[in-house]
């Protein structure tokens, strides 16, 4: 083999190491840098990598349980979190960041809470995985009901 050869040998050996190298940044699902992909929750701890802020002090008003239907919810974006209604009177909360890529749920509806970005959809009853890419459940979230009154705590 002629010495040009080898080096455009080498120099291919050299670029495919390079994109594999680029490859292995990104997580298992092709989305988000795996530095970028929210961190797995320890299970019993309800949180999910770093404290989010939530955007409310903690015990500060965040809805009225009228505002919450049966069998549906309602998004908090700027505090990231989705309270829903599975049954009268039963009221969760849930991390409003999804667990596919980061995007922020928008919206509840037929009994999921929904992303815009990839089609996630997550059960209003304890956020598990019904469909689209998303690999775990919402973070569950502390709320307390008193009366009328849902607080974020």
């Amino acid at each position: 083999m002629d010495a040009r050869r080898r080096t455009v040998l080498a120099a291919g050996a050299a670029g495919a190491a390079a994109l594999v190298a680029g490859c292995s940044e990104y997580g298992d699902d092709g989305g988000a840098p795996a530095s970028e992909q929210p961190t797995p929750t320890a299970p019993g701890t309800g949180t999910s990598g770093p404290p989010e802020s939530s955007g409310a002090p903690a015990g500060e008003e965040l809805a009225r349980t009228s505002e919450i239907p049966v069998g549906g919810g309602k998004v908090f974006a700027e505090q990231k979190v989705v309270v829903t209604q599975p049954t009268a009177g039963d009221f969760k909360a849930f991390s409003a960041i999804c667990t596919h890529a980061g995007c922020t749920v928008n919206k509840v509806a037929d009994g999921t809470i929904n992303c815009p970005c990839h089609g996630s959809k997550y059960a209003i009853a304890d956020a598990a995985v019904v469909g689209g890419p998303a690999p775990r459940p919402l973070p569950p979230k502390q709320i307390t009901v008193a009366g009328d009154t849902i607080r974020l705590t």
